[in-house]
């Protein structure tokens, strides 16, 4: 029985199934009309990204199953869409093709022994706690990133609104052969697609909590069906083959797993990174955390689940998660209720779906895309800090001028940049007393502040390590010359320094001597207990009296005011 109980803790500790046990009637509606609504722009989108992948269309469907299950009860964000998508879908024809071709090998059987083994290095940077990598990804980069990805997914269905075929695969190459091709545009398919997203949008004004995609889906539908526009050239879904997936184990044979191995690596974060980036970018819309982590653990869940099951790698569909919460998702529900959709096409409705036009599709996608976005986010960075607002620009180019991992990877290099930059000289003051105003304060913030003549107060506003020492050195040497009464005390309130590292120890040695050599007593305030501990076992504490270690600002005053009474 314990075992049992244990069982059952365990399961219901999953993020997903917490969720589901305390679900809430009034999330119904939205759910079940995300889930329907992404259901119908998932069928043809996933099939066409199985061919991209290089496997046959309907192991795109078959892809979409195991992911849908697996993150539901691991993943940690109610509304993200996994799944197919376009760049690992990329990645994994440019990593097979060559094998195929050299050695012959089974293509479909490639592309689930690659799914396993990026599943399998997820799970284990899961394991070794590699999700705090997340952090790096700041609010302008989230930003940026989600504008970057809009623009890309507009160019990617400039072909389907307007009825041209687009042989480029890159976003300038798109945008060049649609601009050059205008002369073969296609009127029905243009006239089709303009009316589904001006009817998107005067839906979105005027009735917001509208289902407005699901009726777009509907009536376009209809339209085909009505004035057969099939028979005119428009574009429509067509058959969709019948048939689900079975458990296979992948073949694990050294010749294909190790040429795979660098592969699987870029594939793991290129997945990871897209995944995060659109999870944590509508938890922040939303106001929900997010586990970065657990992200990691069901993303390799996801692709597991899909190599053992006739499936290729997977990660996000930002398109599809911004389609459910525009139609109100609220949890995974959303997923289950498209996950029966789509099982129910593949078993008994799919003639239902044949007719759906792809002009209507790309313009749901592009409406989709003007709702990623914020130009509002944008002023706001802009007024706050241009260094922020610049690593947005410069996050959203990078993804537009290379790729998105690229992107991503210069912008999470210049957040380091700038992180650092704020630790090797931050803020810092020397605090004096402010006429009619109680306590301390920076005397550069307060006109007719004044210090304390003979003391000076100091305070550095970061932890002390090997980035600052010489820098906190040099400030704190300049606060004592340009006191104009001598100073025969320094105290250093270290409320900001939460811990220190061996070169800033080896730093305020060398700056307590050189005070003692000119006669100035040095002093500490406001030290926390794991400074404290820091400082003792560094030795440090044995060149500094005990009676120069005080808890507040006040007692080192009332300390240096009875200096001559000792």
């Amino acid at each position: 029985m314990a075992y049992e109980s244990k069982h059952h803790i365990g399961w219901f500790s999953l993020p997903g199934v917490k969720r589901l046990r305390s679900y809430q009637r009034s999330w119904l509606r939205g759910d079940l009309l995300a889930g329907i609504t992404v259901a119908a722009y998932l069928i043809p989108q996933c099939m066409a990204y199985g061919e991209l992948a290089g496997v046959d269309p309907i192991v795109g469907l078959w892809a979409i199953l195991p992911p849908m299950v697996l993150y539901t009860l691991l993943g940690s964000s109610p509304q993200l869409s996994v799944g197919p998508e376009s760049t690992t879908a990329v990645m994994t024809a440019a990593a097979i093709a060559p094998l195929v071709t050299t050695s012959g090998s089974n293509y479909a059987s490639l592309a689930s022994l690659l799914a396993f083994m990026v599943g399998v290095l997820c799970i284990v940077g899961s394991m070794a706690r590699l999700g705090f990598l997340a952090n790096l990804l700041s609010k302008p980069i989230l930003i940026g990133y989600m504008a970057g990805v809009a623009v890309i997914m507009i160019a990617s269905q400039l072909g389907k609104v307007s009825g041209m075929a687009i042989a480029s695969d890159t976003l300038f190459g798109e945008v060049w052969e649609w601009l050059t091709s205008l002369n073969q545009l296609h009127w029905m398919t243009a006239i089709v697609s303009v009316l589904v997203l001006l009817f998107l949008l005067t839906v979105q004004r005027r009735f917001p909590n509208a289902p407005g995609p699901l009726l777009a889906v509907l009536l376009a539908t209809t339209a085909v069906a009505l004035f057969h526009l099939d028979q005119q050239g428009v574009a429509v879904v067509g058959q969709i083959p019948a048939g689900l997936p079975h458990f296979a184990l992948p073949t694990l044979a050294v010749q294909q797993v190790m040429p795979l191995v660098a592969s699987a690596l870029g594939i793991a974060i290129v997945g990871y990174s897209d995944n995060v980036l659109t999870a944590r970018a509508f938890a922040a819309r939303n106001h929900y955390t997010l586990d970065a982590n657990q992200e990691l653990l069901a993303l390799g869940a996801a692709n597991l689940g899909n190599g053992l099951m006739q499936g290729f790698p997977i990660s996000s569909s930002g398109s599809r998660t911004v389609i459910g919460d525009a139609l109100g998702s609220k949890t995974q529900v959303f997923s289950l209720v498209a996950l029966v959709v789509i099982l129910a096409v593949l078993l008994f409705l799919r003639p239902l779906l044949a007719l759906f036009p792809k002009a209507a599709l790309g313009a749901i996608v592009i409406y989709a895309a003007t709702r990623l976005i914020e130009v509002g986010e944008f002023r706001r960075l802009w007024q706050f800090r241009r260094s922020e607002f610049a690593l947005a620009l410069v996050t959203t180019t990078g993804v537009l001028a290379t790729d998105i991992l690229v992107g991503v990877g210069v912008a999470v290099g210049l957040s380091v940049i700038d992180l650092f930059a704020r630790i090797t000289r931050p803020h810092d003051a020397v605090l004096g007393e402010v006429p009619d105003l109680p306590g301390l304060h920076d005397i550069e913030d307060w006109q007719g502040a004044k210090t304390i003549p003979g003391l000076v107060l100091y305070r550095y506003d970061a932890p002390l390590c090997f980035a600052n020492a010489e820098d906190f050195k040099r400030r704190a040497l300049a606060a004592i010359a340009a006191e104009t009464t001598p100073v025969e005390w320094f105290v250093l309130s270290t409320e900001a320094i939460a811990e220190i590292d061996i070169t800033a120890i080896d730093m305020l040695e060398e700056f307590r001597s050189e005070l003692l050599s000119r006669g100035i007593t040095f002093g500490m305030a406001r030290v926390k207990q794991d400074l404290y501990a820091q400082l003792k076992r560094s030795h440090f504490l044995t060149g500094t009296s005990a009676e120069h270690i005080y808890f507040t600002l006040h007692t080192a005053i009332a300390a240096f005011h009875n200096r001559h009474s000792r």
